[in-house]
């Protein structure tokens, strides 16, 4: 029924939106598994729709964050090259994978990274040895890049919040430009997931599709410019909430009914 798609979709979009502004989150962490559990999305097919509904989510995140000197691609590169590569890789392993299983994995990471939210939110950079050479930084990143790469390519989830927490562990940014920083990079990650599903399992529902990235893209601009402007404690525990309440919800549609 398309009134009930219309309403998924907006719920999906909403929390993919604040996930995607105020935290860095890859988009599909929420889409995915809203569209597998209440409409009955191939997961293949979700995790496709979910990516592509990140591009210009994360774009225009990106151009806030930027616009507000929140955004540093430079230090970035080694590691956005990483994922593009390993995202194209995990696309074509998640093709192999059974769907029940993908869509089990994504219903659970959106839980987790709700709670994970909640309990230990992202405050402040970790410093950075200056000391050890330059070298060993652009390694870390890039074997990071590969693992991001991969999970975002897989599940479609998480690939967001493992560059925020690599920008701000391994590379010392602080976490607004960590952020900024993020949100870049997975406009190109998205796009690369996206295509990549769509060109192994064809064009998805065209009305899923595009109310996905409509609804994703006006939350995660509203999300954005609200980001920068408050502290990063009130950005995590906002978004924590809101994971978390999804991540139930879907949980006890999945297994209580």
């Amino acid at each position: 029924m398309l009134w009930v798609e219309i309403i998924v979709c907006l719920f999906a979009g909403l929390g993919a939106g604040i996930g995607t502004g105020f935290a860095g989150m890859s988009a599909a962490a929420v889409i995915s598994p809203m569209l597998i559990t209440f409409l009955n999305v191939p997961a293949y097919e979700a995790v496709g729709i979910a990516l592509a509904s990140d591009v210009l989510a994360s774009l225009i995140s990106a151009l806030t964050y930027g616009k507000n000197k929140n955004i540093d691609i430079k230090n970035g590169l080694v590691m956005m090259v990483a994922v593009l590569c390993f995202t194209i890789i995990g696309s074509f392993v998640s093709k192999l994978v059974p769907q029940t299983t993908m869509g089990g994995m994504s219903v659970i990471m959106t839980l987790l990274m709700g709670i994970r939210f909640i309990v230990k939110p992202v405050t402040e950079s970790k410093p950075v040895d200056l000391t050890k050479p330059k070298w060993q930084r652009y390694l870390k990143s890039f074997i990071a890049g590969c693992v991001v790469g991969m999970i975002c390519g897989f599940i479609g989830a998480g690939g967001g919040m493992m560059m925020l927490f690599v920008l701000v562990s391994v590379l010392g940014y602080e976490l607004k430009t960590a952020v900024g920083t993020s949100v870049f990079i997975m406009c190109f990650t998205a796009f690369t997931g996206s295509m990549s599903h769509f060109l192994l399992d064809g064009w998805p529902d065209w009305r899923l599709l595009l109310m996905c990235i409509v609804f994703t893209l006006v939350f995660a601009q509203i999300a954005s410019k609200i980001a920068n402007k408050v502290s990063p404690k009130v950005l995590n525990r906002i978004t924590g909430v809101v994971l978390t309440i999804l991540g139930i919800a879907l949980i006890v549609v999945n297994y209580a009914f």
